[in-house]
């Protein structure tokens, strides 16, 4: 693939922030606002998008609880932002993605290791993502379109700041004991969007620190 015609990073949110909408503009990007949770807006949208060569979908939530207390409409709706919205984005672009396209799923290392209580629904949904990943290499490898599953650890972001209350924690399971930065998940997944990742599929890329070695 010499190079992709049109380059969509998917960020499938609930508000397209300030931000989000200036760093779109800079790099040529479009910053959409769309509810991932909502399976029929979600293949709407990538519809109507049109052939897209490279799909990173980088949508998620997170919730930690005793699962005997957690509220059982956060954990669906949890599945639906983690698990469904990936599915059916990757599928409806599939349709139209030409030979040798990419589609990059942002999970999480939880998929492989969750060495805290409270994580299990969280867990479960970064697990199911390995399993599409694996299977849709299959279905779309005869068109050689790529799927690959980027696994972070911690990592400083909103959700999950380098200097938030668990971060003492969780730096006690890694080798290298900080969160990683944004800059160096976006790396991973430049290689995995590039010609040299080409035959690169139905695999999972932790990038952790070490937190699940």
């Amino acid at each position: 693939m010499e190079g992709p015609k049109l380059y969509w990073q998917f960020r499938m949110c609930s508000r397209a922030s300030t931000d989000g909408r200036a760093l779109a503009s800079g790099t040529g990007a479009d910053a959409i606002q769309s509810d991932a949770a909502n399976r029929d807006t979600v293949i709407a949208l990538v519809k109507a998008l049109g052939p897209i060569d490279i799909l990173v979908v980088n949508a998620g939530t997170l919730i930690i609880g005793d699962p005997l207390a957690l509220d059982p409409d956060a954990v669906d709706r949890m599945i639906d932002l983690n698990v469904c919205a990936p599915y059916h984005a990757s599928v409806e672009a599939a349709r139209k993605m030409p030979d040798g396209g990419r589609i990059i799923v942002i999970g999480s290392t939880n998929g492989d290791r969750m060495p805290f209580a409270g994580g299990a629904a969280y867990a479960m949904t970064k697990s199911a993502l390995q399993g599409m990943a694996r299977w849709l290499a299959r279905d779309l490898g005869a068109r050689g379109i790529t799927v690959n599953i980027v696994q972070p650890g911690p990592t400083d972001t909103d959700m999950n700041p380098g200097t938030g209350p668990m971060s003492g924690l969780m730096h006690g399971f890694m080798a290298i004991a900080r969160h990683g930065t944004s800059d160096e998940v976006a790396g991973m997944v430049t290689y995995l969007a590039g010609p040299e990742a080409a035959i690169v599929t139905g695999a999972m890329h932790t990038i952790d620190g070490g937190f699940s070695a």
